[in-house]
């Protein structure tokens, strides 16, 4: 059962726009097959990544005018990211969430985001379910 509206509350560092709304826009699961990695065999073989995106923006506008261009197209922001994260081999998943992070700010209308990078196949010798890293960054001007 969902709590009553008036106990739900805002993350404290999610920033609060002019309009006093703060919305979440959430992309999940966004599989890419890349050659990130420290091992040889990782840079050579790839392995498959999921991403989890976060976007704060403020979504009356769009809601208002029923308008794209007042809000996010996340279709092509997936398609961008996807093709970051499958191109330019780096070592860490560190850097791979800070150039997502990077792309998820530069589109217009998004104030802060949250990028989960998922390594589910990592070469770990234990059994695990998953590596996920999470960061959280903001716009300067937000």
């Amino acid at each position: 059962m969902m709590p009553p509206v008036s106990s739900l509350s805002v993350p404290v560092t999610a920033p609060v726009h002019a309009s006093g709304v703060v919305d979440e826009l959430a992309v999940l699961g966004i599989e890419c097959w890349a050659h990130h990695g420290v091992l040889e065999h990782e840079r050579r073989d790839g392995q498959r990544f999921l991403l989890d995106l976060a976007l704060g923006l403020d979504t009356v506008p769009a809601a208002t005018s029923d308008d794209l261009h007042d809000t996010v197209d996340y279709g092509t922001l997936v398609a961008a990211v996807k093709a970051a994260v499958e191109s330019d081999p780096v070592d860490l998943i560190e850097t791979v969430a800070q150039r997502v992070a990077d792309l998820c700010l530069a589109a217009g209308a998004v104030a802060w985001t949250r990028v989960t990078v998922h390594k589910p196949d990592a070469p770990i010798d234990a059994t695990f379910s998953d590596v996920a890293l999470t960061i959280t960054r903001k716009r300067a001007d937000a």
